[in-house]
């Protein structure tokens, strides 16, 4: 069973992040997401829940990601091989002219 601090997998275009948790009800593992915006204070990095014009279609992206990387969960669920959390086996997603370097993540 997956923490329920931490999750399963994310998915990340740019400063935009699915975060995709792990549930595990009496009738099977559920799998739900939360949506985030990082941004930077000053020096620190922090994230928003409230996202702007410009990011709605990179959000759209990343949803239709996160559906993906659920179903691919869920084909591990029912195969026997889901051993725990996993981290998404694609390479970040991330554009350097929209990503800093040091973005913490």
């Amino acid at each position: 069973m997956a923490s329920k601090n931490t999750p399963v997998a994310e998915v990340r275009i740019g400063l935009v992040v699915a975060s995709i948790w792990q549930n595990d009800t009496d009738s099977g593992t559920r799998y739900n997401v939360t949506f985030s915006r990082l941004y930077r204070d000053g020096d620190s990095w922090k994230n928003t829940r409230s996202f702007g014009r410009n990011d709605l279609l990179v959000l759209a992206k990343v949803a239709d990601r996160a559906h993906d990387r659920i179903l691919e969960l869920q084909d591990s669920d029912a195969s026997g091989a889901g051993n725990g959390p996993t981290s998404s086996s694609a390479p970040a997603e991330a554009s350097r002219d929209e990503d800093p370097e040091d973005v913490p993540f």
